[in-house]
């Protein structure tokens, strides 16, 4: 199916939101579009390019990169795997709430650096309670705490997820693997899907991220964590660049007490799968049916 183009979707959303209301929405695209090149507003959908399209598109990437941050990059489109189906399980006895998953996300995925942006949030959370509205995610004493249990929250990957449905121009969509993808090419920052998502797991780039050349990670996937451009939602992947690639995601090897449980659902013999089949588990919001690919359990 042909993918509606950005125009049309800007004429229909000034046209459901009014003149005044779409101005506003819009206004952080303005510095964005100063620097957008012809090449880029005239690109296809990613799931359009061909290989030699989306080849020119990459190395166009790289270019920009060079030039604007001073680093050389390899960025790759890292496709599924026939048979996979991701999933990653966090055992809420275990972790202690330090961070560390925070820090890792922060640096693999080539984060703005001056507003310390992160796809994971730590919410300190009181015992027996399980509302993340009441959690704290901005608490700077010793941890663990007493009478307290963290609760990192990230994109759960939904099966059913809310983002996707109200994009009008398709920008994000779920893999075959089951993680949701975002084309930041085509993405026009409307954000309906980050006011969509009931976990708060998108993130709005207001401004050109800041990253200095020598903190750049290099190793970047098209579709993650290459630096993304002001002006669009961004969000988290499972790493794909690196789990496609038999690796795990950079937040479960970064953390200390062995709490992150990542893997493929359909292999009988995965860890993740011992965990769904052995543990207490639970999602997050059940009761809105997005059934999320993110579980969370205790060991007691």
């Amino acid at each position: 199916m042909t993918q509606p183009s950005r125009r049309v979707a800007l004429k229909v959303l000034g046209g459901t939101l009014g003149a005044s209301a779409f101005a506003y929405a819009m206004e952080p695209l303005r510095a964005w579009s100063k620097d957008l090149s012809l090449d880029e507003f005239l690109q296809r959908h990613y799931k359009e390019l061909t290989r030699d399209e989306l080849g020119d598109v990459i190395r166009r990437l790289e270019r920009q990169t060079r030039e604007e941050y001073g680093r050389e990059v390899t960025i790759r489109d890292v496709r599924p795997q026939e048979g996979v189906q991701f999933g990653y399980a966090l055992s809420l006895s275990v972790c202690i709430g330090c961070r560390k998953c925070v820090e890792a996300c922060h640096v693999e995925n080539n984060h703005d650096r001056r507003t310390n942006n992160s796809y994971i949030r730590v919410l300190e959370m009181e015992q027996g309670s399980f509302d993340m509205e009441k959690g704290n995610a901005t608490y700077e004493h010793a941890v663990p705490a007493k009478g307290k249990y963290y609760l990192p929250v990230q994109c759960q990957q939904c099966e059913n997820p809310p983002c996707v449905k109200v994009c009008p121009v398709q920008a994000t969509w779920k893999e075959p693997d089951g993680i949701v993808a975002v084309d930041y090419n085509w993405c026009i920052g409307c954000r309906y899907c980050e006011a969509a998502c009931p976990y708060h797991a998108r993130r709005f780039n207001w401004t050109k991220p800041e990253i200095p050349a020598d903190e750049i990670n290099p190793d970047q996937g098209y579709l993650s964590n290459r630096i993304r451009p002001q002006g669009v939602v961004e969000k988290c992947t499972f790493c794909m660049h690196r789990t496609r690639e038999g690796r795990m995601p950079a937040c479960l090897e970064a953390c200390p007490t062995g709490a992150r449980v990542f893997g493929n659902l359909l292999d009988p013999d995965s860890e993740i799968r011992w965990v769904l089949e052995n543990k207490r588990i639970f999602i997050l919001k059940e009761e809105l049916g997005t059934r999320p690919r993110f579980f969370y359990f205790f060991d007691v």
